[in-house]
Order: C-alpha cells, then structure tokens, then sequence
C-alpha cells in the first residue's frame, strides 16, 4: 500500500475511535494511552448517552446529561489522537499539517463551551452537533491558515 493510502486509512480508523490509529502504525503505549483517556473522558462526559441522545433529537436532555467540565477535554484529546496517528503515518513530510487540527481542537472545545447556550433558529444543537459543526470550521480556518504560513514560508 502507498504511503498516501496508509495515511488515509490510518486517519480513518483514529477518527472512528482514538488510539486506532496509534495501533495500525505500531505505536502500541500510545495506542492504549488514547483509549484509556478515551473511557476516561466518554464516561466522565457521558459521552455516549449525549451521543444518543443528540441524535434522538433530545438535545435538551442531552445538555442536562453532559458534564461539561469532563467533555471540555473530547475535543483536544480526540484530535491530537487523529493528528499523532497521521504524523506517524507519513504526515510529518507535509509542512505545518498539524495546524488544521489544532485549529480544530479549539474551534470544537468553544463548542462544547457554548453548546448549552446557542440556538440556531430557536434549537440547540447541543453537546454533540455544535462542537462537530465547529470542529469542521476550525479544520478549514486551519486548511487556510496553513496555505497562508506556506506560502510565506517558502518564498
């Protein structure tokens, strides 16, 4: 398999479940390390019940259920997972990569943040759909943001 379609599946099966990724390029401690913080952080955030329940379209109760100070450590933890994997796959041969995940990781703890309080149209998207919302807007900023670095960094 090429390298490029190796990177792909790794980053695939990390953002199926963190720590995947890390198992697939050998990295056996890291692997276990993510999955342990992955339990850790889904049953301390409820993680899977506000999953459910968001996609019930219970987002109201989905928002009583979460406990936001455990959840506030999904969205960092789950995207380094995803970026180690990549990196270790082959990745780090492609210039400040790492910053669409990074932005990503910011953008979805913001919206783990306000995912109780903002409404759109009347509705809350809650602790599951706003933070993902936010994630994929945070991926692009970053996707921009590492054009513009390259482009000034190669000249």
């Amino acid at each position: 398999m090429n390298k490029r379609k190796f990177r792909l599946e790794v980053l695939l099966w990390s953002i199926a479940f963190p720590g995947f990724g890390q198992f697939l390029n050998k990295k056996y401690f890291k692997a276990i390390t993510f999955i342990v913080l992955e339990v850790m952080i889904n049953l301390g955030g409820k993680v899977n019940t506000i999953i459910m329940e968001s996609f019930l379209l219970h987002t109201k109760k989905a928002i009583e259920e979460a406990n936001y100070l455990w959840l506030m450590f999904y969205p960092c933890i789950y995207l380094f997972a995803i970026w180690d994997a990549y990196k270790d796959a082959g990745a780090h041969e492609l210039p400040f990569m790492y910053i669409p995940f990074v932005m990503s990781a910011y953008t979805g703890t913001l919206g783990v943040i306000y995912s109780s309080k903002l409404q759109l149209l009347g509705f809350y998207l809650g602790p599951v759909f706003l933070p993902l919302i936010f994630m994929v807007l945070g991926f692009f900023i970053g996707v921009y943001i590492r054009k513009m670095i390259y482009r000034y960094d190669v000249k």
